[in-house]
């Protein structure tokens, strides 16, 4: 979607919202989503990881709900929205402070290998996913089974790949747990 024709419909959309549309507040929540969710990430430039990223664009949106009102109707909508979304950024760092995190994936490769992690039979793969809630279940098997990538599994699902990744690293942590348990009692 173009700039005039993202901003066109957003202004439109707001300003229908503003008026006591919910349904054009919805498109235009779901709309402008990804666009805070790019402003965000830009903004932390590999310095953030995507929980983090993910709980400032949540507060970016709560923010546009919250400050709906003082968007003048007669200006551009997606300064507005970006400045929210840095605002957002700028206080998320602020209570972070200096601290910098290193997203696994850049010293994966450096780290050494388990070589004692035990072999499941497929049976036994079945038993401890069973455990899990459907949904994780399906992202499970199609993330770390099939190998299918997070953005695939989450246009398969409906889902965001953010909700997709939380719903995998909740899974997988359940997962983990259910294994200690068993070794204990084995």
């Amino acid at each position: 979607m173009n700039l005039s024709l993202r901003e066109n419909d957003w202004a439109m959309w707001l300003r229908l919202a503003m008026a006591g549309d919910a349904d054009a507040y919805r498109r235009f929540l779901q709309a402008i989503a990804p666009f805070v969710r790019t402003v965000v990430r830009s903004g932390c430039r590999g310095s953030g990881n995507e929980s983090e990223i993910e709980d400032v664009v949540q507060e970016a949106l709560l923010a546009i709900h919250l400050k709906r009102g003082t968007w003048d109707p007669a200006r551009p909508v997606v300064p507005w929205i970006a400045a929210i979304a840095r605002h957002k950024l700028i206080d998320a760092m602020r209570r972070r402070g200096r601290h910098v995190s290193v997203p696994i994936e850049d010293v994966a490769d450096r780290l050494p290998l388990d070589d004692t992690a035990p072999e499941f039979s497929a049976s036994e793969i079945d038993r401890l996913l069973a455990e899990l809630k459907p949904a994780q279940e399906e992202i499970v098997r199609s993330i770390s089974i099939e190998g299918v990538s997070i953005r695939e599994t989450a246009g398969r699902l409906r889902m965001t790949e953010g909700a997709v990744r939380v719903a995998l690293h909740r899974a997988l942590k359940t997962l983990g747990a259910l294994y200690r348990d068993r070794s204990r009692e084995d």
